[in-house]
């Protein structure tokens, strides 16, 4: 069976050879006819089938889609929890099992967490470490829960927790690697009103966790990397990236699903510079790069007026971007008509969903304006003007500072129960009753 970026490709040519499309982005929508191309069949609302039948379709595609990226063994990784400043409050050692069941068609997920450590103190012992094993949830064809996959991306979510808060999970996989990262907003409130005293007048992001998850036999880390490189078409997490890598020429295919749209298939010949979010960082969002050419960006608060985008953008290598985004629509009203008064909020759902496959067709045109001035002078047999250089210094420093002003007033508009430094939690580390050397750190785990 040849990939889906093969047969999805070749569905692209086909189609736009017949039907003339235009040349940027060629849309492809299409039903399943045959067992072999389920997984690759495209199933919309207005196809021409029955509603059971789109809803039958869509769920073998995504029940195919998550045995073939996501349902491969255990997925090892770090989680490191950040804050909303972007400051790393925790880390703990863990692996996602994802285990598929032939004989009952069903996927079983196990979170194995690593609550303590220690080191022997002789040759001829042991290192040991204890591990708390979490049953999380049983997936079949039927039952995906509020899962939703297309192409190598996938979005768990928004899921309301115990605590009130809205948790969006958005995953992206790569050879026997996948990035995992979870986006918490908690409730809010204007200044001036006692938190719990009245609705929320919206949801405003207060903590994320980043998962680096390998098949390997150990999580992935810097030294585990250089011991044992990874195989070709397997990504590696710690290397050097450059910026100037998220700005090139990308181009390959695209999978959109909507609530009324169902599933669409999508050409890009070219990512226009509009469409490159992964390469831009807007004040009014909140954007974390990471080492390994990883890159979040989610809303720093969210309303009832529109949906809000969460992001995660991915460099596996140096010529692959894969990028997936969720559409989140949250605090939507129930209303009394009889009484036109607020009764409620809807659930939090997903309004739109995008998974971008990309590889590199080479260096972008032009060159930035101080680079061409510094040229400039060099052709005129002058030292090349400082200016440009103290100029993009200066426009760096302003925008820190405009994102610090614009957290200062958002602090002063809003009061939150999150907004209280949240404990750090670290790892239980059993105490050794025979001398043995603790583990204070979690990354000395990985040594053991």
């Amino acid at each position: 069976m040849k990939s889906f970026e093969q047969l999805l490709a070749l569905l692209l040519v086909i189609s736009t050879t017949a039907l003339a499309f235009s040349p940027s982005h060629h849309p492809v929508s299409f039903r399943p006819k045959s067992p072999t191309s389920r997984l690759f069949g495209v199933s919309h609302a207005g196809s021409g089938g029955s509603g059971e039948e789109d809803q039958e379709d869509d769920s073998d595609v995504q029940w195919e889609l998550f045995k073939k990226y996501h349902a491969k063994g255990s997925w090892k990784g770090i989680w490191t929890t950040y804050d909303y400043i972007g400051d790393v409050v925790d880390e703990t050692i863990a692996a996602v099992d994802l285990n598929y069941d032939e004989q009952n068609d069903s996927i079983s997920q196990l979170h194995q967490i690593v609550v303590g450590a220690k080191r022997a103190d002789c040759e001829t012992c042991f290192d040991s470490m204890q591990i708390k094993t979490l049953p999380v949830a049983t997936y079949t064809p039927q039952e995906l829960r509020k899962t939703r996959l297309g192409s190598c991306g996938m979005v768990i979510g928004p899921t309301l927790m115990k605590s009130g808060a809205m948790a969006t999970e958005l995953i992206l996989s790569y050879g026997d690697g996948r990035v995992r990262v979870i986006f918490q907003h908690a409730p809010v409130w204007e200044r001036g009103t006692e938190p719990g005293t009245a609705p929320p007048d919206g949801l405003k992001l207060f903590r994320t966790m980043v998962s680096r998850e390998t098949l390997r036999s150990s999580p992935p880390s810097g030294e585990s990397e250089q011991l044992n490189p990874p195989e070709q078409g397997d990504p590696v997490f710690y290397r050097p990236v450059p910026p100037f890598n998220w700005h090139k020429s990308w181009g390959g295919t695209c999978w959109t699903w909507g609530p009324s749209t169902g599933n669409k298939g999508w050409g890009i010949e070219e990512l226009e510079e509009a469409d490159s979010w992964q390469g831009s960082a807007p004040v009014e969002l909140w954007n974390l790069r990471l080492p390994g050419g990883i890159f979040l960006q989610a809303p720093r608060v969210m309303s009832h007026a529109s949906s809000a985008l969460c992001r995660l953008a991915w460099l596996p290598n140096d010529e692959t971007l894969l990028r997936v985004e969720a559409g989140i629509l949250a605090l939507q009203p129930v209303i009394d008509e009889e009484n036109d008064t607020l009764v409620g909020f809807y659930p939090p759902t997903l309004a739109s969903y995008r998974c971008d496959t990309m590889t590199k067709a080479g260096e972008l045109e032009g060159e930035p304006q101080f680079v061409k001035d510094q040229k400039l002078a060099l052709e005129r047999g002058g030292e090349p003007d400082p200016s440009a250089a103290v100029q993009a210094a200066a426009a760096a420093v302003a925008a820190a500072a405009a994102v610090e002003h614009a957290e200062e007033e958002e602090d002063q508009e809003m009061e939150s129960p999150t907004n209280k430094k949240s404990p750090v939690i670290q790892p239980k580390i059993a105490k050794s009753e025979k001398g043995d050397d603790e583990v204070k750190d979690v990354r000395d785990v990985l040594q053991l």
